[in-house]
């Protein structure tokens, strides 16, 4: 009996570009192990897929959508050999340096695209026994922008009532109301809160709740067109009930790690995020007003 396992000396597995990727692989087993070589493999890529209205739509998407390499290699860590009974730990080191002309764009996790970064460690054995594989993801954030982008940008206030609305077609069936509020500001460091207030100062309607969402706005496609699609990462309630008049209500949302990045545009996909004010009516009826907003890392 015989496990592989690899594991790296940051516990966080965050790395930026440049850094040196460093750990150990562990070998346990019962006996003496006989192999035919350890190869390390670290493999980071763009993977694209269609959405379901989208598919059929471009036949050049097919060719688009052919898994972006940013960076991959391997390494012979031990060439064919024993190891001794019990645990064994192999050191290894590997440099994070991207391919030619390639970006190593940071670890993002969504619905259309996917950018994910592994390494890989397998071990060869002979016919007669099992090769043993593990496979771990490790985690890439680079500074995108300096700070003196974020005195460019502005607190966005709002004013949501009847008439701001945009995407209703019966206006006259949408009760009277008039909600105000700020959000902080437009540009947003994924690191730090999403923060903001609102205010409802009349409505003759019953409120049922006030939600927040975050929703992304993921684009695949080439010179051909374009598919674009929104999904929802999260949604925060931040008022339950028919909120009292004139009371200030705080706006604060964190960004998940994984499913946001820093807002990202390329020859070949974007990723973009926004902020919807959902305001549901007793009657189940909602408005929506919607604002988009750019990530960036300090």
């Amino acid at each position: 009996m015989a496990t592989l396992d690899v594991r790296l000396k940051k516990v966080n597995k965050i790395y930026k570009e440049g850094d040196v990727v460093a750990g150990v692989i562990v070998v346990t087993s019962n006996g003496d192990l006989q192999h035919q070589g350890i190869t390390l493999t670290v493999d980071g890529a763009v993977t694209l897929q269609l959405s379901a209205k989208s598919v059929g739509l471009f036949e050049a998407f097919y060719n688009s959508l052919k898994p972006i390499h940013l960076i991959n290699y391997s390494l012979e860590i031990s060439k064919p050999g024993k190891l001794p009974s019990g645990k064994t730990e192999i050191p290894f080191e590997v440099p994070l340096k991207p391919k030619p002309n390639k970006t190593l764009y940071e670890t993002y996790h969504g619905v259309f695209i996917n950018v994910q970064y592994s390494i890989k460690v397998d071990m060869k054995r002979s016919l007669l026994s099992k090769d043993l594989q593990k496979t771990i993801e490790f985690i890439v954030e680079n500074k995108t922008t300096n700070k003196d982008e974020k005195n460019k940008s502005k607190a966005i206030p709002f004013t949501i009532s009847p008439e701001t609305l945009t995407n209703i077609k019966e206006k006259g069936n949408v009760p009277k109301f008039k909600i105000k509020g700020k959000l902080t500001s437009s540009v947003l460091n994924i690191t730090e809160p999403l923060t903001g207030e609102l205010m409802v100062e009349s409505c003759d309607a019953q409120i049922k709740s006030i939600e927040i969402q975050l929703v992304r706005v993921e684009t695949c496609g080439c010179a051909e067109g374009y598919a674009k699609d929104a999904t929802e990462i999260q949604n925060i309630q931040i008022a339950d009930g028919d909120v009292s008049r004139g009371l200030l209500i705080p706006i604060y949302m964190i960004f998940p790690r994984l499913f946001t990045c820093p807002t990202l545009s390329t020859n070949n996909f974007k990723i973009d995020f926004e902020i919807n004010v959902v305001v549901v009516f007793r009657d189940d009826h909602l408005v929506t007003e919607n604002f988009p907003i750019k990530l960036v890392r300090y």
